[in-house]
């Protein structure tokens, strides 16, 4: 059985997955089948950069822990206090454009999801008073894609 699936254990509140396997395990509870996790978590990477409107504290947090940083090794890069990333993460404070942008071309180059990607692009798509995306994502025959 296949079916539309909340996807909150990446952290985020806004990625749904359409066509997961949906299987019986050894007590017969259901369970969501999810392959290829890293493929999965890369794919809405994608959709973090490429979204429209600011990151926002949870989203940047993911981005952060898919390139395997701390926050104060983001902080180092980005010149602001480890504080100042754990307020972003915590939502405690709004994420600043520069560093916005400069978070989705660290994380383009990283994970390898659009390494050429223009600057220019990347900070044309912050944009104040944009509402939050959510992300959805279809599998087909075993392989992820974003859904349009």
């Amino acid at each position: 059985m296949t079916a539309r699936y909340h996807y909150t254990a990446c952290g985020l509140d806004n990625v749904y997955i359409e066509g997961v396997e949906i299987v019986r395990d050894d007590h017969g509870e259901e369970v969501v089948k999810i392959p290829r996790i890293g493929v999965l978590h890369r794919l809405i990477a994608k959709a973090l950069i490429d979204k429209r409107g600011p990151l926002d504290g949870r989203e940047l947090r993911f981005l952060r822990t898919e390139m395997g940083m701390t926050q104060a090794g983001l902080a180092e890069i980005l010149h602001v206090d480890a504080q100042t990333v754990g307020r972003w993460e915590r939502g405690e404070t709004p994420v600043q454009a520069t560093a916005d942008t400069l978070v989705r071309k660290l994380a383009a180059e990283r994970l390898d999801i659009d390494p050429r990607v223009p600057v220019e692009e990347l900070a044309r798509r912050y944009a104040v008073g944009v509402t939050e995306i959510e992300v959805r994502i279809t599998v087909r025959d075993g392989r992820y894609d974003l859904a349009a």
